[in-house]
């Protein structure tokens, strides 16, 4: 293949998706995102087209367009539909979400309705991985039967496979997992690439034989970087002081009766992201868009992460520079894909579904293994004005039986 596919990109955010594609070997065509501060920061990395609209009001026509391609000549779309009908948030609150009531859900018909009107040759839908629970599945069924009627109408072959991927698997430093669904006009069946890591246990499990590599860890990808003394970094709110006094890779239930310091919390009483703290040698957890002044993950610094360490967490090219104030950032960098993992489903899409033998060159975004790493922080002692809360705090009684969850199924009624 001589020229680079091009591709369109719906619901790109900041580009993670894009960032990865790119890495292997596709071009942009045009980008489709209506948040301000997101197409702020594809035109300050980027010069593909960034059209600033919701997709409801551009034509697949002006898409086309502006990609310089024509439909059916498209090589690809990619795009993630806004997720927050079947995130994972929604259960842990509520014990369940209203899903396809939720009108943001009609993201997912509008992203069809380009892969209809545009005929790629080829498609990538990423979402949570909420949108194929077992039972709750009715969001990932949607999407197949529209595949079904676009088929049936336009007498193509699309032939969807999906899965659940978790990043750490292909070497990103962050246990995140989404679900990808990928599928070609002429009907090639995809297989999703087979991962590359593993945790340090399930290697330890391994025949030294099969044996694949450890997940790389939160100082692979944050231990050349030093903070930039203009970004504030200090963790704000009531529970700040208590933040020291928690081991690396520990979180608030470290302060149960279930870990291994002071009984201020009732188990399972709080989000897991609460006072959450990264631990050196492990990746990070879910880099969190729209957190509370308590949720981490944070620095085991005991502060919050700068702009770069959280680009590098979700593997962005480190020219990649976000724009907008702190909750922008956070808000952009935690709804993206890891672009590593987006460069590793791109090589795959290109060799198996585009006709491209791609070289088994390194992947670009792959982070650096960096040793040796430093021992834990040392951990700080409880203060003083957190001490009142020491005692008996009952366990959570499980999903949808929280307080605000017995509440809102109160109001329904």
């Amino acid at each position: 293949m001589d020229r680079k596919p091009v591709l369109i990109s719906l619901y790109s955010g900041a580009g993670g998706l894009d960032y990865g594609f790119e890495e292997a070997g596709f071009r942009t065509g045009v980008a489709v995102e209506m948040d301000h501060d997101c197409c702020d920061t594809l035109r300050a990395n980027r010069t593909f087209p960034v059209i600033e609209k919701s997709i409801f009001d551009v034509p697949t026509g002006d898409m086309l367009a502006a990609a310089r391609t024509k439909r059916g000549k498209l090589d690809l779309v990619i795009g993630g539909p806004p997720c927050q009908p079947f995130s994972k948030s929604g259960y842990w609150a509520r014990g369940d979400t209203k899903r396809l009531e939720d009108p943001r859900a009609g993201t997912l018909g509008a992203y069809m309705r380009v892969v209809e009107e545009a005929l790629p040759r080829a498609f990538v839908l990423e979402n949570v991985e909420g949108l194929a629970y077992t039972e709750k599945n009715e969001g990932l069924t949607l999407v197949l039967d529209m595949i079904e009627q676009i088929n049936r109408r336009q007498k193509v072959h699309y032939i969807p496979s999906f899965r659940v991927l978790c990043a750490a698997d292909f070497g990103v430093p962050q246990l995140r997992y989404r679900l990808f669904l990928i599928a070609s006009r002429e009907g090639q069946p995809f297989s999703f690439p087979s991962p590359t890591h593993a945790s340090k246990n399930e290697t330890a499990q391994q025949t030294s034989l099969l044996a694949l590599p450890p997940y790389r860890t939160a100082w692979d990808a944050l231990g050349d970087l030093r903070v930039d003394p203009s970004e504030e970094l200090e963790m704000r709110g009531k529970w700040a002081r208590l933040l020291p006094s928690i081991p690396e890779g520990e979180n608030y239930l470290w302060h149960t009766d279930r870990g291994g310091g002071m009984p201020l919390f009732g188990w399972r009483r709080r989000f897991w992201s609460f006072l959450l703290k990264l631990a050196k040698d492990r990746p990070s957890w879910t880099i969190q868009a729209q957190p509370g002044p308590g949720t981490g993950p944070f620095h085991w610094a005991n502060r919050r992460l700068s702009m770069r360490e959280l680009c590098r967490l979700q593997t962005f090219p480190d020219d990649v520079h976000i724009q907008g104030n702190d909750r922008a950032i956070q808000r952009q960098v935690g709804n993206a894909v890891p672009s590593l993992l987006a460069e590793i489903l791109g090589r795959a899409v290109r060799t198996q579904l585009l006709g491209d033998a791609r070289s088994r060159e390194p992947l670009h975004l792959m982070p650096p293994i960096r040793t040796p790493v430093p021992p834990p922080e040392p951990v700080r002692p409880v203060p003083q004005e957190y001490r009142s809360l020491r005692g008996v705090h009952h366990a959570h009684p499980g999903t949808g039986k929280g307080h605000r969850a017995v509440a809102w199924a109160e109001e329904a009624q």
